[in-house]
């Protein structure tokens, strides 16, 4: 029976794979087909699915909106999708904001809006409703003009806490103002109210510009509507025009250029002024009269209805934001780390009895390798959307190294079969994406692509060899971890054990070395190519090249006898630090030509990760005889590890 466990757990998680696949039968309200209808936000086409899930993961960290947060989850709260929460805020403002979809943990930000900081009916002291944040909006906005004047790097907690909320915030007054004015109370009777005035309002307008005699009831009328729309196209309280940052849901009457979408208040305003209405206006107020009145049958015909209007016109579109939304559905990424998550548990649990569980080890191997797919596919199905290669921003390359560390831990397993290289590439592979998941908080992770990064062919080279770099290095720097770990706190590692470590940290920092390198030297033909210089000791530019040469200082230790094997082992934790500074220190920096994924949110992670790093390294420095592991021994008549190529003696560490 042991035999097949292996193949019937793995079984097991496939399955749960293929039921992630359909998307379920929707009853009611046409919710997934409004979703997929095409917009432009943030200089790309998505759908309005990406919007909404992209907009709750601001307002709190997730990708579905809790309309009871206060209930436990066997008590089965309202959960709904995205796309239907956008639906209320766009079409039924008045309930939306009803709905505790703001999270805020700090309490000293609670005491300043007046919100509960315990448990009790109807709240859980962690989510709250528009209704309880307007009230004290303008104290938010008082604290976040003050804020806002203190260097982001200098910024305390409840000062990034005001921040981030008051960003939330105004995202949620953008997103009520995109389809039609959050005021309106039947949006498709006052959009034809005002076209049939309009004409009459602009004559007036003119008249009185130009000091003849107008009529002022037209006048009044049509002002009244201009200051309304022009309210659609928020200022902030900065004084700063943020326009640009809306969707624009409207799309072109004729081509298909970009420049042509429209959000609809800069439609309506352009509609004042003389211009031909955008045809989609009209098919925007029907769905939001229709989802308004709850007429379900109106609402879902009103959608088919305008999908029919945009085919011609907007085909490729059109279909883009269905293969998106699916992507959206999948969640791929969330479903890789599930499964690595599992994979690291099994395999660790094989260590505690080795002779007697290696159904266990099999198992790990095998689940690993089926996040491995998993993360392929999502990483695949990316590269087909926008069309570019692997790596185009700190969210996919973590996505990235979260494919190529399980990969080389998969090598590494084929070789040594003893779930070392699984629980490296596992837990590699789950810590990776569960940052990109904190990645995609802060914005679109298919953000369009600065100019100077406009290239695929470069993109392909350099960022996809510099990245299996920091992936390698990672690795490297675990398997030290799993030495001193296993070494210092158990009796597991033999002098066997550390040798084959040993080895396995000696290749793999040979494959970072060379990547390293060769993405170092093409991004320097990239500069070159971009900014007519091939070096500029830029911070990004330091940190690649820190790594080459910490990798070959760690080859050449070993080379000229200088380490040994624990000299070896500990030295790659150091590449973790030196890596991981690199991949995101460079960033936090906030300067320099490289500095495209800024996030100070990372900062204290960041800071966490290395100290603990420096720990194990102490640890590993400690004196044998306070290590429970035997590690002193003979090597075995095989075992040739011990000496290092060209036979130079090793000195111990």
């Amino acid at each position: 029976m042991k035999k097949w466990l292996p193949l019937i757990i793995t079984l097991v998680f496939v399955g749960w794979l293929i039921g992630k696949v359909p998307v379920p039968k929707e009853e009611g309200f046409a919710v997934r087909e409004f979703g997929q209808l095409p917009i432009l936000n943030g200089g790309r086409r998505q759908p309005i699915d990406s919007l909404a899930r992209n907009a709750l993961l601001q307002l709190r960290g997730k990708q579905t909106a809790n309309y009871e947060p206060w209930k436990e989850w066997y008590q089965k709260p309202q959960i709904v999708p995205a796309t239907q929460w956008l639906m209320e805020v766009m079409m039924n403002p008045a309930v939306a904001d009803t709905r505790p979809v703001f999270r805020i943990d700090h309490p000293d930000l609670k005491g300043l809006l007046g919100l509960p900081m315990d448990r009790g009916f109807e709240t859980d002291a962690k989510h709250f409703t528009w209704n309880q944040l307007q009230p004290k909006s303008d104290a938010l906005t008082k604290e976040a003009q003050r804020a806002s004047e203190v260097p982001s790097a200098s910024r305390n907690q409840f000062d990034k806490a005001v921040m981030n909320l008051w960003r939330a915030t105004f995202l949620y007054q953008q997103l009520k103002s995109t389809l039609q004015p959050p005021d309106a109370r039947d949006w498709p009777a006052e959009l034809r109210t005002f076209l049939e005035n309009r004409d009459g309002g602009l004559t007036a307008y003119r008249a009185q510009q130009a000091k003849k005699p107008f009529d002022e009831a037209a006048l009044d009328r049509f002002m009244n509507d201009a200051v309304r729309f022009d309210g659609m196209e928020h200022y902030d309280e900065f004084g700063k025009r943020l326009e640009m940052r809306m969707a624009m849901i409207l799309p072109p009457e004729t081509g298909n250029d970009d420049n042509d979408w429209r959000r609809t208040g800069q439609a309506l305003m352009e509609v004042a002024r003389g211009d031909t209405p955008n045809f989609a206006l009209a098919h925007f107020a029907v769905m939001g009269a229709d989802f308004r009145a709850n007429d379900v049958a109106g609402f879902n015909q009103a959608v088919q209805t305008y999908r029919a209007t945009l085919a011609g016109r907007l085909d490729a579109n059109l279909k883009e934001a269905g293969q998106e939304t699916y992507f959206n559905h999948l969640q791929l990424f969330y479903l890789a780390m599930s499964i690595a998550i599992f994979s690291f548990l099994t395999a660790i649990i094989y260590w505690f009895r080795p002779t007697d569980w290696e159904w266990l080890r099999r198992t790990a191997v095998y689940l690993l390798s089926l996040a491995v797919v998993v993360t392929t596919i999502g990483i695949v199905f990316r590269m087909i959307l926008i069309g570019r290669p692997p790596v185009i921003n700190l969210y996919s390359s973590a996505t990235f190294i979260a494919w190529g560390a399980p990969v080389l831990g998969l090598i590494l397993e084929r070789f040594w079969r003893n779930s070392i290289g699984v629980v490296v590439g596992s837990v590699i592979s789950a810590l990776c994406l569960i940052v990109a998941h904190y990645l995609a908080l802060e914005k679109d992770t298919l953000e369009m692509l600065r100019a100077v990064l406009d290239t695929n062919f470069w993109l392909a080279t350099h960022v996809v060899a510099v990245t299996l770099g920091y992936a390698s290095t990672f690795v490297a720097g675990f398997l030290g971890i799993v030495f001193v770990v296993r070494g210092f706190f158990t009796t597991a590692v033999t002098p066997e054990l550390k040798r084959s470590l040993a080895r396995m940290v000696y290749g793999i920092i040979c494959f970072a070395t060379l990547f390293s390198f060769v993405g170092t030297v093409l991004g320097g033909i990239w500069a070159d190519q971009s900014w007519g210089r091939f070096w500029g000791w830029d911070p990004k530019e330091n940190g690649a090249i820190i790594i080459v040469l910490w990798n070959a200082l760690v080859l050449h230790a070993r080379w000229g006898g200088l380490v040994r094997e624990r000299g070896l082992l500990n030295l790659a934790i150091v590449g973790n630090i030196v890596t991981s500074w690199s991949w995101f220190g460079t960033n936090m920096l906030g300067i320099g030509l490289h500095s495209y994924g800024f996030t100070d949110a990372a900062f204290y992670t960041l800071i966490y990760f290395d100290g603990a790093m420096l720990l194990l390294i102490a640890i590993g420095m400690l004196p044998l005889n306070l290590w429970r592991s035997p590690l002193e021994g003979k090597p075995s008549k095989t075992d040739k590890s011990s000496t290092p190529p060209g036979g130079a003696q090793p000195q111990p560490a």
